[in-house]
């Protein structure tokens, strides 16, 4: 009965079935001896002494990282399903078709840089990747004439010093992408769960205050992550900067790693020179710095252990719940020590623990070095910071400014974190003739104490996240208290349009994040934030006022600062020595 059972239930060829049915046959005459784990349903089931594979248990469910992919969050198991980076095909079927992608797909192509934007827009953004943040004047004008011919006509800058243009059509996404490579640029892997532009110090190299160069760094970085198609698919996005102790920050504390320059001088255990210190776990719209880990390394190791670092998150961290899967979670899980020591089976150096206190402590940083004409390390040579309000530029600007680089300068470019650009090698008898240049563009390099430190997102213009319209509103604002008060020290406006923070509201000196109020566009209101030697997190002024409403509050409170500021106070100084309810009460008087 078993044997019979047993040949009609699987499916085996008429040879094995007369093999098994004189098996089991021989079996009984010689006494109907036990056959060790023959089931009730006749399958074997194989003794756990045997060595038998058993055939009566449930195959195990493939995994992702030790992760059952039933498991799997969404995007997770999109990606299990088909490889991002595998899609050209794909690519060109839409392209060809003027098709948009359905869901997974349009989670797909952010690997390639393209972002389906419906329904702010019905049409896709391009994220390019510009390691360093360094482009050339040939780069900028390829990009002018992208944007001219088949998007919206102008690039905005990002808040990683990077550059995005809006409105590509369908059928001309594989056009784009063939043009950044051939003007020696990629988009690869900007968005999605991927490692983020590498940014560093604008001034890499010319800052007559910096330790180290650290665009190289940024530069090897970008290209590994290129080459190593393991870095990925992260199960989050991921940020690195490179900050070169200089005159001009990188945020290099909202990152998820952020390596600084820092000098370690004479008696000390290690010789003297330059070294890195790493910061870890910077996510500011998840409220935390990156804190420094103890380490100190010698800069040749930084990229490596960067890769190590990112690997070991890759094969660890969470990717059933998106919440919870960015670095901050899986050290938080594990705590600094074991991250540090999976990380280091990963290299072929020791890490070298050093104490931070034992590093030279940093240069101030001048918060409005990014604006103007400043002096280079290099002898009668001059940088021009140029202000890009809220970092919107035309492409009549963009050939503007390639033409000026080339013209004045050495065809270089460099973009900075808070969404404007710098003109670097400019010879002393060249900066007035490269001014009027720039005037005659209608750009300008002064801007107000508030304009200068003023950035915002996208907003709802053309990002179905954000709540409010970001930039216009931010321009208004800055405007508005530039015109109205006399202020010198540079204030910090972050105006983001959802709680994905990517204007990093939290750090500003005033920062918005968007809301609907009532129906209407409006903000919670934070004050008080700052980053690197100002570092702190913004605490709530108001939580939700129609953004109608707020140009006379902040006029309120800014007159109120004026009147009871101390000499040279700045706002962020006079904000943190005040309670909350203080400020609260002076957004409500009317100030004489």
């Amino acid at each position: 009965m078993a044997t019979e059972l047993f040949t009609n239930t699987i499916h085996f060829t008429e040879e094995q079935k007369h093999y098994l049915q004189g098996f089991f046959a021989g079996i009984g005459q010689r006494g109907g001896l036990p056959f060790v784990g023959l089931t009730d349903s006749g399958l074997i089931a194989s003794d756990p002494a045997s060595g038998v594979v058993n055939q009566a248990a449930e195959l195990s469910e493939e995994t992702c990282f030790g992760t059952p992919v039933s498991d799997l969050c969404k995007e997770e198991r999109w990606k299990h399903a088909e490889n991002p980076l595998d899609i050209w095909d794909k690519l060109l079927a839409h392209a060809n078709e003027n098709r948009v992608p359905v869901a997974e797909d349009i989670f797909r192509f952010k690997f390639h840089g393209l972002f389906y934007v419906a329904p702010a827009q019905d049409s896709f953004m391009l994220r390019l990747r510009v390691p360093g943040c360094v482009l050339t004047a040939h780069q900028m004008r390829g990009l002018a004439q992208m944007a001219a011919d088949w998007g919206s006509g102008r690039v905005d800058i990002t808040t990683r010093g990077n550059l995005q243009i809006r409105e590509f059509q369908p059928k001309d996404i594989v056009r784009v992408l063939m043009k950044l490579d051939s003007i020696g640029m990629t988009s690869r892997g900007s968005g999605a769960d991927n490692i983020r532009n590498i940014t560093a110090s604008p001034l890499s190299g010319i800052d007559p205050e910096e330790l180290y160069d650290v665009v190289p760094l940024a530069e090897a970085m970008h290209h590994y992550i290129l080459n190593s198609r393991d870095l990925y698919g992260l199960p989050r996005k991921f940020n690195i900067a490179f900050d070169s102790g200089g005159s001009i920050s990188t945020l290099a504390d909202t990152n998820d790693i952020g390596f600084v320059a820092v000098r370690v001088g004479e008696g000390q255990e290690i010789p003297a020179g330059v070294y890195f210190r790493v910061l870890l776990c910077g996510i500011t719209g998840h409220k935390q710095f990156a804190t420094d880990c103890g380490l100190l390394l010698h800069p040749s190791q930084t990229v490596a252990v960067a890769a190590a670092m990112i690997r070991v998150f890759t094969e660890n961290a969470d990717r059933t719940d998106r919440k919870r899967a960015r670095l901050k979670y899986l050290v938080d899980r594990w705590g600094v020590v074991k991250f540090l020591e999976e990380t280091e089976k990963r290299l072929a150096f020791p890490l070298l623990r050093f104490p931070a206190e034992s590093c030279e402590p940093r240069k101030p940083v001048d918060r409005a070095g990014h604006i103007g004409i400043h002096p280079q390390q290099q002898h009668r040579l001059h940088y021009i910071g140029v202000s890009v309000p809220v970092g919107r530029l035309p492409v009549s600007q963009m050939i503007a400014l390639a033409d000026i680089a080339e013209r004045f300068g050495t065809g270089e470019l460099r973009l900075t974190v808070w969404q404007n650009l710098i003109l670097p090698n400019v010879a002393a008898e060249n900066l007035e003739a490269a001014e009027e240049a720039l005037l005659a563009a209608g750009l300008k390099i002064a801007a107000g104490a508030v304009m200068s430190g003023t950035v915002a997102c996208t907003g709802n213009k053309g990002c179905r996240y954000a709540a409010s319209d970001t930039k216009k509103h931010a321009v208004e604002l800055a405007s508005l208290l530039d015109g109205r008060f006399p202020i010198s020290q540079p204030i910090n406006l972050h105006v983001t349009g959802c709680p994905h923070s990517c204007a990093q509201h939290y750090i500003g000196d005033i920062g918005l994040l968007g809301a609907k109020v009532e129906g209407e566009e409006g903000y919670q209101v934070v004050i008080g934030g700052g980053s690197d030697e100002d570092q702190g997190l913004a605490r709530e002024l108001i939580s939700a006022i129609k953004f109608v409403d707020l140009p006379p509050i902040l006029e309120r409170l800014f007159g109120t600062y004026i009147k009871l500021r101390g000499p040279e106070e700045s706002f962020l100084s006079f904000s943190r020595r005040h309670d909350i309810e203080s400020l609260r009460s002076f957004c409500e008087e009317k100030v004489s």
